[in-house]
């Protein structure tokens, strides 16, 4: 065993971990964690995070996706009696950057209460179905239903975009949409369908959870130079990358600023993707 994994596992080895979650998502952070960390994953049987929000609307989630997930954390933890815990909270919609792609962004949150320290990585993704339309015919129900990886990935069906009675969600099979099609273009004239972005029903979405754990293994891995806290990481990007063509400072990153959360040590990594030059295609001089 090497020395950075004797570290990790004297921090983590044989400590319950609850993981904060009603939607099945241990199904991939479970195992990832307890063969690298050490941990024992548990799941409280009564959690409901959803009091923190839904995907769809009846209940909104005020707090920033971070603070959203440390409270999920402080749940399950007050919930089992646990000091570590792991929350996942995913956001969906326009890519920041690739525009009128959607994308699909998973930040995990590492909480441990014990050693005061509070870890988070994220993934940001273009593997979603993330979608949703008005339909009027069983044929477009069929289209849009065929476009999204149905029934493998479940539906949500209800009136319109911001109704809430009736709605049907984790619908998987074709009888039982067809079905609630039926019953809410009775009332509505219409359905209004989109994608089920819970865990247990997107198997897609699940992948990008799946990734995020390894996220942030990678960064639990990362000891600081100081003190050999876990969870060194990267807190500030510093634009500035010369272009190629130009030398001109660009937007591409030049430095990655990394800071301890324990004593607050920081490093400079000049060239943090090894790229010494911005392609000058996204230069706001050569290409304005």
């Amino acid at each position: 065993m090497t020395r950075r994994e004797n570290i990790i596992k004297s921090w983590f080895g044989k400590r319950n971990l609850v993981i904060a979650t009603k939607h099945k998502k241990e199904s991939v952070i479970a195992p990832l964690l307890e063969k690298q960390l050490g941990v024992k994953c548990i799941v409280p049987e009564n959690i409901d995070t959803d009091t923190l929000g839904t995907f769809t609307g009846e209940i909104e989630r005020i707090e920033i996706p971070y603070l959203t997930a440390i409270k999920k954390c402080e749940l399950a933890m007050e919930l089992s009696g646990a000091d570590l815990a792991v929350a996942s909270e995913g956001s969906f919609g326009a890519h920041p950057i690739i525009f009128f792609t959607n994308a699909n962004e998973e930040m995990l949150v590492m909480v441990d209460k014990k050693n005061d320290l509070k870890v988070v990585a994220s993934e940001l993704s273009l593997e979603t179905n993330f979608n949703a339309t008005e339909v009027k015919s069983v044929k477009q129900l069929e289209e849009f239903a065929n476009k999204v990886g149905f029934p493998s990935h479940g539906l949500i069906v209800r009136g319109t975009k911001n109704s809430f009675e009736p709605i049907w969600k984790g619908i998987t099979n074709w009888a039982e949409l067809i079905e609630v099609f039926y019953k809410t273009a009775e009332i509505f004239g219409r359905a209004y369908i989109e994608t089920d972005m819970r865990a247990m029903y997107n198997p897609t979405r699940l992948a990008v959870i799946q990734k995020a754990t390894h996220a942030l293994i990678e960064k639990l891995n990362s000891l600081c130079p100081s003190c050999n806290t876990p969870g060194f990481g990267v807190t500030e990007v510093k634009p500035g990358l010369p272009c190629q063509t130009c030398a001109m400072p660009t937007k591409g990153p030049l430095y990655h600023v990394y800071m301890c959360s324990k004593c607050n040590h920081t490093k400079g990594i000049r060239y943090p993707n090894g790229i010494k030059f911005q392609d000058p295609m996204y230069c706001d001089f050569c290409n304005p």
